[in-house]
C-alpha cells in the first residue's frame, strides 16, 4: 500500500478485527509509548474494535508531558532573567509550572518567542548579539537530533549567545522502569518515529530479558490494527520478540546520520520524569565538549522548590495507573482552554486527547 486511505479502508481494518476476536483468549494488557499512537487509537475509535480480553495503556509517550516540573520551574526562572530571550514550540509555553507558565511570563514582559525549528533560536541568537538566547529541548530521539544540529550550527558560526536546557529523554529506560515498577504490561506498541531513528535494536532487553513483545507501528487505524495482532499472535503463543509492523519507514538501523548527530553532541545521564522520578541514563545531557551551549553550566538561576498541581494525576496517567476519567478535575476545572496538568495541554497528551474525542 502507497497511499493514507489505504490503510484507513473499512473492510481491511474491520477484517484485522476479526482475526483477532478468533486468536485472543489471554487478558492482556498493551502499553502504547506514544502520544501519536494515544491520538490515532481515540480519533479512530478503535478500542471499540477490540475483544474484551484486550486492554490499551497510554504510557509516557508525550515529551510535553513527561518533562518535569523542575525543567518547567527552571525555564519560568530563566525568563525573568534581564536580556534573556526564551524560545520554545508552542506547546510547551502553555504548560503550568508550579505557579506560572512560560506563557503567563510572556504576557508580563518576559521575552518569549514561539518557534518552528530549533535553528530559529540559533538565528535568533546571531540577530541579537546582546542577548542571551535559551532553547528548553524537550522530547525523545525524535528531536533531539535537531537540536544537537542547532548546537553544532552555533559552534560553527560562533553564536556564542545560544544556549539550550536539555530534558531530551530516550525511551527504552522508562519502559524498563515501567516493568521493573511493576505496572501490568503485557507487551509495547512501540513509537515509530523514534525508532525511525534509532533503529529496532534499543528494545531488545525487553524482549529477552522481560519477555515482553514489542512491535513498532506506524500511526493509521491499519497500522495500529495489526500492530495488536501481531502482538497478540506473539503472546498467544508465547514467542516474545521485536518485530516492525511499521516497515516502509522503520529499520533496524534506524537513521544513522542523526544517530551519529546525538552520539557527537549528547550523552546519558540520569533525569528526571513527571509521575517517575528519576531515571538512570534516561537523559541525553549536553556533553563537555559543548558545554558552552549549556544553560545549565553556563548561566545560574536561582529556582523555587517545585510543585505538582493540587488534584492532577498526569503523573499517574503517564505510568499507565489511572485514566483521564478517574480524575476528579478532568473536563470539569482541566480543560485544554484552561489546563491543570501538562496532560492537558499537548496534542498529543492523554487527557487533551480523551477530552477531544470523549463522545
Amino acid at each position: 500500500m502507497k497511499y493514507v486511505d489505504e490503510y484507513r479502508k473499512r473492510d481491511l481494518i474491520l477484517a484485522v478485527a476479526e482475526k483477532l476476536k478468533s486468536i485472543s483468549r489471554k487478558e492482556i494488557v498493551l502499553m502504547e509509548v506514544c502520544g501519536g499512537h494515544t491520538m490515532a487509537i481515540h480519533r479512530f475509535g478503535l478500542n471499540s474494535l477490540l475483544p474484551a480480553t484486550i486492554k490499551l495503556v497510554s504510557g509516557p509517550g508525550c515529551p510535553v508531558c513527561v518533562s518535569s516540573q523542575q525543567f518547567l520551574d527552571k525555564a519560568i526562572a530563566y525568563s525573568r532573567i534581564k536580556d534573556v530571550i526564551i524560545t520554545t514550540y508552542g506547546d510547551l509555553i502553555r504548560v503550568p509550572g508550579s505557579a506560572t507558565s512560560l506563557e503567563k511570563e510572556r504576557a508580563a514582559g518576559s521575552d518569549v518567542r514561539i518557534i518552528y525549528s530549533v535553528l530559529e533560536a540559533v538565528d535568533i541568537a546571531r540577530e541579537n548579539p546582546g542577548k542571551q538566547v535559551i532553547f528548553p529541548g524537550i522530547g525523545f530521539e525524535t528531536t533531539a537530533p535537531a537540536t544537537a544540529a542547532a548546537i553544532i550550527k552555533a559552534r560553527n558560526e560562533n553564536v556564542s549567545n545560544f544556549f539550550v536546557l536539555s530534558a531530551h529523554k530516550v525511551m527504552p529506560p522508562v519502559m524498563k522502569a515501567l516493568v521493573e515498577e511493576g505496572v501490568k504490561i503485557d507487551g509495547f506498541i512501540a513509537p515509530g518515529h523514534v525508532t525511525a531513528i534509532t533503529g529496532t535494536s534499543i528494545y531488545n532487553e525487553l524482549a529477552e530479558k522481560y519477555g515482553l513483545g514489542v512491535v513498532v507501528s506506524g500511526f493509521e487505524p491499519a497500522d495500529m490494527m495489526q500492530a495488536v495482532l501481531m502482538l497478540v499472535t506473539q503472546i498467544e503463543t508465547g514467542a516474545p520478540k521485536v518485530e516492525v509492523q511499521y516497515s516502509r519507514v522503520v529499520n533496524l538501523n534506524g537513521n544513522p546520520v542523526a544517530r551519529k548527530l546525538l552520539e557527537e553532541v549528547f550523552e546519558p545521564g540520569d533525569d528526571r520524569w513527571r509521575g517517575l522520578g528519576i531515571i538512570p541514563d534516561s537523559g541525553l545531557k549536553i556533553r563537555d565538549v559543548f558545554s558552552k551551549f549549556d544553560a545549565e553550566k553556563q548561566i545560574e538561576v536561582e529556582v523555587p522548590e517545585s510543585t505538582e498541581p493540587r488534584g492532577c494525576i498526569c503523573g499517574q496517567i503517564l505510568r499507565g495507573l489511572k485514566t483521564p476519567a478517574d480524575c476528579g478535575l478532568f473536563a470539569k476545572k482541566c480543560t485544554p482552554s484552561d489546563p491543570v496538568g501538562a496532560c492537558m495541554v499537548s496534542g498529543e497528551g492523554t487527557c487533551a486527547t480523551f477530552y477531544k474525542y470523549r463522545s
